[in-house]
């Protein structure tokens, strides 16, 4: 059987009690104490889920991100399943007719997540989107003659949700 101790720290005390009102937070304190009995604990925090990245972190570009630059063509730029952040740019041309854009599509259906059209003057358009590719899914770009996509595609998660690290 364990020894038991106690620790008469006021700060600590006003720790506990702040983050945890039912052990004295919400009326009169209690002493704080310490045990050589071993008590398991649960670490439910990213790092302990296996991820060694903060999730801001974990969306970074490496050397091996996809980069794409589609003019006056049609294009597939993913079509691994999971989870991927695209980030670029739509530059058009200043004409009155411009037609492009990012779609998911699966083969028969297509789902159209960034597109500009006719009657935009010339200008850049940044897009940073985060899309989901399951199983028969891929990431189509389309530009006509006066439209450009330029970017880079990085997969975040598998399909699973399990983070992939840059």
């Amino acid at each position: 059987m364990g020894s038991e101790y106690f620790i008469n720290s006021q700060q600590l005390q006003d720790k506990v009690a702040s983050l945890l009102p039912s052990q004295g937070g919400a009326g009169a304190g209690f002493d704080l104490s310490a045990s050589t009995q071993i008590i398991p604990i649960i670490d439910l925090t990213e790092q302990a889920s296996g991820s060694n990245l903060r999730s801001d972190l974990q969306r970074a570009y490496g050397i091996n991100s996809e980069t794409f630059n589609v003019s006056n063509a049609t294009t597939t730029i993913l079509t691994t399943t999971g989870f991927f952040r695209i980030i670029g740019y739509i530059r058009s041309r200043g004409t009155v007719s411009v037609d492009g854009n990012l779609r998911i599509t699966d083969g028969i259906a297509s789902k159209n997540i960034i597109a500009v059209g006719t009657g935009i003057d010339e200008t850049v358009i940044p897009f940073d989107v985060t899309i989901f590719l399951s199983a028969g899914d891929s990431c189509v770009i389309f530009a006509d003659t006066n439209c450009q996509f330029s970017g880079a595609a990085r997969q975040i998660a598998d399909i699973n949700g399990e983070l992939v690290n840059p």
